[in-house]
């Protein structure tokens, strides 16, 4: 399930990031901007949206640049602040939904318009019918091959949890497959159409 170079890309990123002088953390976030993009793609469906979500995530990070700690983790402190930059969003998604909704009248019924969407590989669609937290938990340890630890300090959660969380999203994720593989029926339920990158 490992994505192919994936390995080779958390190296190189690791070499870079030892010629960066530590003191200067604002050149390290620039070696780390595609590890980070990378990252928010898996968060959201289409990759303009996760763009904003990078962009949004390296703001605050610029903000709050006072706050690192030289020497401490700046990878999982990046990662930290995209992935609650995240989250805020889509609770204030949830929020202006139902609002907008209360305030809807009854001629609303059309679709919503989907320009330039297409459906990617099985992978990828049934990797975004898990729930945010284990596909969270996945991308992190699969895709990034972070360690346990290192996930359990970007999400705040024990490093147990992010085991158990990484165990139920594989078992889900071969589950999909599996319904996917089995029924061709069955595959358009677990379809989401992503844009093009």
């Amino acid at each position: 399930m490992q994505e192919p170079g994936a390995r080779q890309r958390v190296r190189a990123t690791e070499w870079k990031l030892k010629f960066v002088d530590e003191a200067d953390p604002r050149r390290a976030l620039i070696v780390l901007l595609p590890d980070l993009r990378r990252y928010a793609r898996f968060l959201m469906r289409h990759a303009t949206e996760a763009d904003d979500l990078v962009q949004d995530a390296i703001v605050r990070a610029l903000t709050a640049l006072p706050q690192y700690r030289a020497g401490s983790n700046l990878r999982a402190w990046l990662f930290t602040i995209l992935r609650n930059t995240f989250y805020e969003q889509s609770r204030r998604r949830r929020t202006e939904q139902a609002i907008l909704a209360g305030h809807a009248t009854e001629d609303t019924g059309s679709a919503p318009a989907q320009q330039g969407l297409i459906d990617l590989d099985d992978l990828q669609r049934t990797l975004f019918a898990l729930p945010p937290l284990l596909r969270e938990a996945l991308v992190l340890v699969g895709a990034h091959e972070m360690s346990y630890e290192e996930a359990a300090l970007i999400c705040a959660v024990p490093a147990g949890t992010m085991k158990a969380r990484v165990s139920r999203a594989r078992g889900q994720l071969a589950r999909l497959m599996a319904v996917a593989e089995a029924s061709p029926v069955a595959a358009p339920a677990i379809c989401v159409p992503l844009a093009v990158p």
